[in-house]
């Protein structure tokens, strides 16, 4: 890992400027998730904060894709930072009064976002020089949104504790800015050559993303890759009342928020190298690994769900997004080792709107749940049915887990 960082300096800044992207993503969840739970005291409402992180960028999958295929990459995850700080700042406008405000703007960072993790993504295949560096710099980047969600989430806590949410905002908004100055500092096409007229091409987001579906029904290896987030995103609502449990049955504020979202951050920092050390580069590894990794996903949540101690709980959620977290990247990394790079953009687009559809409604189902009857029955009926998920997925994949293909 760290020669990777050393020596190539490409993927070096790609994985500063996500550090401190995912740093501020981190901070402001807290912050809201926090305000919108202490002036609302409405669980659907905390489950809407999560919403708002994922359900714009299905909306703008279709029209990302595409883009992320047809420009360059590297200015365009420029751009977007810039527009995505524009973005953050209207959340400055929040207040008692104003809770819209939180939804409303960070949709709009979320929507832009769309954009940002498909660039990625098909960008890392053409910055590694050999598939030894593509498989740690997958687990590499993988680890990094975990790593700094603990690091984020933990910090975004204590600095949201003794500074207040707002300054958890500016926050934010500064690592946009300092994110897309570091991916300036790339220097390698992020994309392979393309001939003119594909380059400049007009955009026709449906018909374009037509081609990146039709090539998943006639591969079924990609198909499988791009189904397993659903089975995690089945069970990952659960998220979205992180919050609440450490409110509501724990009785802790901020600072607990900040602890279960930290231990979510630690499972999915060391998931990815766990896997990727366990996959070495082989599809049919990958396949298995997804539908096992979301069973252990639910069966420790539904240990965190009744954990008599806050303590406890945050160890359970670290063992549930080490599947999680490994799930997460290795489906990415099989479709990098699968789809050639004139689609990647649109396959990851495609990948990524499955994951936030799913998540969104999941998220809004245990909101909804959770007001209902509570919020450890809510994770309870969510885990089982990641449970039920990952035993589909395991054999539905049976077959195509053991042909030559794969």
């Amino acid at each position: 890992m760290w020669q990777l960082l050393r020596t190539n300096r490409d993927l070096r800044w790609v994985f500063l400027a996500q550090v401190v992207s995912f740093l501020g993503d981190w901070f402001v969840f807290v912050a809201l998730a926090g305000f919108v739970d202490d002036n609302t005291d409405s669980e659907l409402l905390v489950s809407l904060v999560l919403v708002s992180f994922a359900l714009p960028s299905f909306l703008v999958s279709p029209l990302a894709g595409p883009v992320v295929d047809r420009v360059d990459r590297r200015m365009l995850l420029v751009v977007v930072s810039g527009a995505q700080a524009l973005a953050a700042s209207g959340l400055l406008l929040l207040a008692e009064d104003r809770i819209w405000v939180a939804f409303v703007f960070q949709g709009m960072v979320a929507g832009l976002a769309a954009f940002v993790k498909p660039a990625i993504d098909a960008a890392v295949p053409n910055l590694a020089r050999t598939p030894e560096e593509l498989r740690t710099a997958n687990a590499l980047l993988g680890s990094t949104w975990g790593v700094m969600l603990a690091v984020g989430a933990g910090l975004g806590g204590l600095f949201s504790q003794a500074f207040g949410r707002r300054a958890a905002i500016v926050a934010d908004i500064v690592t946009f800015v300092v994110a897309g100055l570091l991916i300036l500092l790339v220097r390698r096409p992020m994309q392979q050559r393309r001939e003119p007229a594909e380059h400049h091409s007009v955009v026709h987001p449906m018909a374009d993303m037509r081609e990146a579906v039709n090539l998943a029904r006639h591969d079924r290896v990609i198909l499988a890759l791009m189904s397993s987030k659903a089975t995690f995103a089945i069970g990952a609502g659960v998220v979205s009342q992180l919050a609440v449990l450490a409110s509501d049955v724990h009785g802790s504020g901020d600072r607990g928020r900040g602890l279960l979202l930290a231990a979510r951050g630690v499972g999915s920092g060391l998931g990815p190298f766990l896997a990727a050390r366990w996959a070495r580069g082989s599809l049919r590894r990958i396949l298995n690994l997804c539908g096992w990794a979301a069973i252990l996903f639910a069966c420790a949540y539904l240990g965190a769900a009744w954990a008599p101690t806050l303590v406890l709980t945050a160890a359970l959620v670290t063992v549930a997004h080490l599947g999680g977290g490994a799930q997460w990247t290795l489906s990415t990394y099989g479709l990098q080792l699968r789809v050639p790079d004139a689609l990647l953009g649109r396959v990851m687009a495609g990948d990524f709107a499955i994951v936030t559809l799913v998540l969104s409604l999941t998220s809004v189902g245990a909101g909804l749940v959770s007001t209902w009857r509570g919020v450890q029955p809510a994770i309870t009926v969510f885990a089982v049915a990641a449970a039920l998920a990952g035993t589909a997925y395991l054999f539905l994949t049976r077959r195509l887990r053991h042909t030559d293909t794969v």
